[in-house]
């Protein structure tokens, strides 16, 4: 029998994540196209284990999957560079096959960089400029003379969906890994200057039926944690019209979900990612129907990503981006109205994040002041955003970006990063406080990193609040927390609900209103039976009446 090893390098484009705790479709699919046995590593497993490249050379094939054209910072894993893997895999003498971003567009290495075009690799047999997943299905019947252009249809990938999910327990965040689902992929505009999606044609959508399927395929390997993904605006998935901003199609959309919820009834996360404000701007009651589908079947804390990339009207004309500054606002106090109650994780039930890219065509000193302004509107009207995602454009051969390349980038780094601090400052650490103000109990967080005395963990969850808790956790731990300060990018939190009698001095002094002097005196004043002892104890009973809430005292 056959063995096939997929080496997971990580993939994060527009419209996909594969960092774990995420999972991409894109080793899936090809798992799924492969007769045999397939085992499935990451590169972080690699790093710590080089004896899979003794399993990679007793194997028939080897598939390594990564590309990284929007880079972000990553707490559960980090990206593989084509120089690494070139490393790892040149002396391999079992046929590999590279595939994904990295082989369709280029490796990059950071925003503000250009990404360069690989030609070809002494590392690896064929490099996939089309879909790896076609291309190592056409390996089967052609072996190393299989066209590297091959490419597939949302047809082919309907059983390969289902078939892959097989190595899904193989990954090291299992049953925690959040499994990203494709919808459709392509673009109705495929005409933003920097985007890669350009390169995937018009849309092709995924029948809902299949959809469900791979779902019910994910559920019965033990998934539990799902985001509809890949596809550049879910509020456009079986839209009909072939304009620019299709009007958005809110009964399929509310079928798909229904459907993956009746599959999967005991899932833990159903959430989305991309959405075109553009599209909720020219269709608000269409869209304000489709919003209320995927509400009333998702679970809450879900995050639709705007893909604003600017607030200056000159580099939107320049780089043909989706959206003016007011209809983007429009569609944020729609999302708002419609997403914004509190949910049973604690975050509101649907929120936009804004997506901002720097280094764009005509971008000018006036831009940076556009955009923070733009930011501080969203303050002045109490309009909640989850997330601010502020990056430098990585251009690709290919993108009218990459004509220009990465010089207004260079140019303009030094004010980058400071006007990045100063959002950072003035609008992420307001915001937060508001999405997430202290109190708020955060259900389900799973611990990930300890570091100095500090449990690190996050929701699972599309774009989860990283959570910091003064105390030793142990990783891969769930606790509720309660928040009790805030960050620019990440909340304070205890265990909630905490033990009195037995919370550590540090923790009781992370406490609001708590500091050295009045954790010493509650720690001396124990055992508490009750909150009433508890608030008698306390030199300040307004204040501990206040902190009673957070213990589990009767």
């Amino acid at each position: 029998m056959s063995r096939t090893v997929i080496l997971d390098g990580y993939v994060d484009e527009p419209a996909c994540l594969g960092v774990p705790p995420y999972m991409a479709p894109y080793p899936r699919y090809v798992a799924g196209a492969l007769p045999g046995e397939v085992l499935y590593y990451t590169i972080d497993q690699l790093r710590g284990d080089p004896s899979i490249l003794e399993t990679m050379n007793r194997s028939d094939l080897v598939v390594i999957i990564a590309g990284v054209t929007v880079p972000g910072k990553y707490l559960g894993g980090t990206p593989a560079t084509l120089p690494e893997l070139e490393r790892y895999l040149a002396g391999i003498k079992t046929p590999k096959i590279l595939g994904g971003p990295i082989s369709m567009f280029g490796a990059g290495t950071e925003g503000g960089k250009m990404a360069q075009k690989i030609r070809s690799s002494p590392a690896f047999d064929v490099v996939a400029r089309g879909d790896v997943e076609a291309v190592v299905h056409g390996y089967l019947a052609e072996g190393l003379k299989v066209d590297p252009g091959l490419r597939r249809t949302a047809r082919d990938i309907a059983e390969w969906a289902v078939m892959g999910a097989r190595i899904v327990p193989m990954h090291p965040d299992f049953p925690h890994t959040m499994l990203e689902m494709e919808t459709y992929r392509g673009c109705f505009r495929g005409t933003c200057s920097f985007c890669t999606e350009r390169f995937y044609g018009r849309p092709d959508f995924r029948r809902i039926g299949d959809v469900v399927r791979e779902a019910g395929a994910l559920y019965a390997v033990g998934a539990r944690h799902f985001r509809l993904g890949r596809q550049p605006d879910l509020l456009t998935y079986m839209a009909e019209g072939d304009g620019e901003f299709p009007e958005p199609n809110a009964g399929a959309i509310e079928k798909l979900y229904r459907g993956i919820r009746k599959i999967a009834p005991a899932l833990k996360v159903l959430h989305l990612d991309n959405v075109n404000p553009g599209t909720i701007a020219r269709h608000p009651m269409a869209s304000r129907e489709a919003l209320k589908a995927i509400i009333k079947y998702h679970t809450s804390g879900d995050v639709a990503a705007f893909g604003m990339e600017s607030a200056d009207p000159h580099v939107i004309r320049q780089n043909n981006l989706k959206a003016l500054p007011e209809e983007v606002l429009e569609a944020i106090r729609l999302m708002n109205e419609v997403g914004g109650a509190r949910g049973p994780t604690g975050l509101p039930e649907l929120l936009p994040g804004l997506n901002f890219v720097y280094g764009l065509m005509g971008e000018t000193k006036e831009t940076f002041r556009q955009n923070y302004d733009f930011l501080k509107r969203l303050l002045e009207e109490r309009l909640l955003v989850r997330r601010i995602n502020i990056r430098q454009v990585m251009p690709f051969e290919g993108t009218c970006m990459g004509d220009v390349g990465d010089r207004i980038a260079k140019k303009h780094k030094g004010i980058f990063h400071a006007y990045k601090e100063k959002v950072r400052r003035d609008v992420d650490l307001e915001m937060l406080k508001r999405v997430a103000p202290a109190g708020t109990v955060l259900t389900s967080v799973r611990m990930e990193l300890l570091e100095g005395g500090l449990t690190f963990g996050r929701q699972i969850a599309t774009y989860p609040i990283l959570v910091g808790v003064p105390a030793e956790l142990l990783p891969g731990a769930f606790y509720d927390v309660k928040v009790v300060d805030h960050g620019f990018r990440s909340v304070t939190a205890v265990p909630y609900p905490l033990d009195a009698n037995h919370a550590s001095f540090k923790m009781l002094e992370s406490l609001p209103g708590v500091g050295k002097k009045r954790a010493a005196a509650i720690a001396g004043h124990r055992p508490y039976k009750s909150s009433r002892e508890f608030i008698d104890r306390m030199d300040d009973p307004i204040l501990a009446r206040k902190l009673a809430g957070y213990f589990d005292l009767p």
